[in-house]
């Protein structure tokens, strides 16, 4: 059932109204002159760290306790131009409440008496729904669409905008490709994923002086690089999926060409225990690091080179209703300006 065009008037701001009006609940949308017709409504928990470890957002429940921590935690950058769901459909109203977002608050106001008309066919008058199935009521929910919230999500709402909503009884599925579902809940978890940042070890360390021809080591602890999850659920339906990010690989870009890496890719694997490159020792003399890179010419004055170091993560979910799949792979990373210069010997 599509949106009547005729209620779209020629101003901007008559235009955004009557698109807001059609809005199936829960939507988000921005109007003229900035702010939003409907924000998401947000609850959470918080630990004594006042991290969250749990919220609620466009009805969809988060459990973000084995998410990563602290100040210096940030979101999982996809390696593709993957975008979370921008809008599914899930249980929102009780017969009576869709019969009343219709019947009395949202068509009487509408200027298309033929689609008004169509309304009360489809959802009063038996073509397929009767009387908004009031006789129904505790047997079911009418399934209605629901907006990503987030501004920077992208993506295909034109069901959503056209589709008013439709009946599905308690222990019932629906087929609709947009029905919430153990897929659609992993990806809104990958949004809410943060990882460690990318805070390395660096011999000789990133304030110390880096010298020409001599190979500088770097690696990650196991303890800071540990895999994170968030679930995302739907208690009314009991349905959750479970997306988690792992940690697989350390890329090295040293900031000029005038370098070599350690090993030659830049591509440092994670290790058995979970580490990824090895500690330097004294021991180790100049030999090259199994994880690093060797400047072949000194920085100039007062401009360091920009040596950055990104942590890949592979992405993978599984869900409550037995299925299960990868996401895109994530990256996360961090820029810290090192300084070269032609001295023989350097403290480690």
């Amino acid at each position: 059932m599509t949106v009547p065009r005729s209620i779209v008037k020629t101003s901007a701001v008559a235009s955004a109204a009557a698109v807001l009006l059609l809005m199936p609940a829960g939507a988000h949308a921005e109007v003229p002159g900035g702010g939003d017709e409907q924000s998401s409504e947000t609850s959470g928990d918080h630990n004594e760290s006042e991290q969250t470890i749990s919220a609620e957002v466009d009805g969809i429940r988060y459990d973000h306790s084995k998410n990563g921590k602290g100040e210096t935690v940030g979101p999982v950058t996809p390696v593709t131009n993957w975008k979370p769901p921008a809008c599914w459909f899930a249980p929102t109203h009780t017969p009576e409440e869709f019969r009343k977002l219709w019947a009395e608050e949202r068509l009487p106001i509408v200027n298309d008496e033929a689609w008004v008309e169509e309304m009360y066919d489809k959802y009063e008058r038996g073509k397929p729904y009767k009387d908004w199935n009031l006789d129904k009521t505790g047997e079911g929910m009418w399934w209605t669409a629901v907006f990503n919230s987030d501004p920077d999500v992208e993506g295909d709402t034109t069901e959503c905008f056209e589709n008013p909503g439709f009946w599905a009884a308690n222990e019932e599925r629906p087929e609709h490709e947009q029905a919430v579902d153990g897929e659609i809940l992993s990806g809104l978890a990958y949004a809410q994923l943060r990882v460690p940042d990318t805070d390395i070890s660096l011999s000789p360390d990133a304030d110390g002086k880096h010298v020409v021809n001599l190979p500088t080591w770097a690696w990650l602890d196991e303890s800071t690089f540990r895999p994170v999850s968030v679930t995302a659920s739907v208690p009314e339906l009991d349905l959750s999926a479970t997306t988690t990010a792992t940690p697989v690989s350390l890329k090295l870009e040293p900031g000029t060409e005038d370098a070599e890496l350690h090993p030659a890719s830049g591509e440092c694997e994670v290790n058995g225990d979970g580490s990824i490159g090895k500690p330097y020792t004294k021991k180790a003399g100049n030999e090259d690091p199994p994880c690093g890179l060797t400047y072949l010419r000194a920085s100039s004055s007062g401009e360091p080179y920009p040596f950055k170091a990104t942590v890949t993560w592979d992405v993978s979910w599984t869900s409550s209703d037995g299925t299960s799949g990868e996401l895109p792979s994530g990256s996360y990373g961090t820029t810290t300006e090192l300084t070269v210069g032609e001295v023989q010997s350097v403290n480690r």
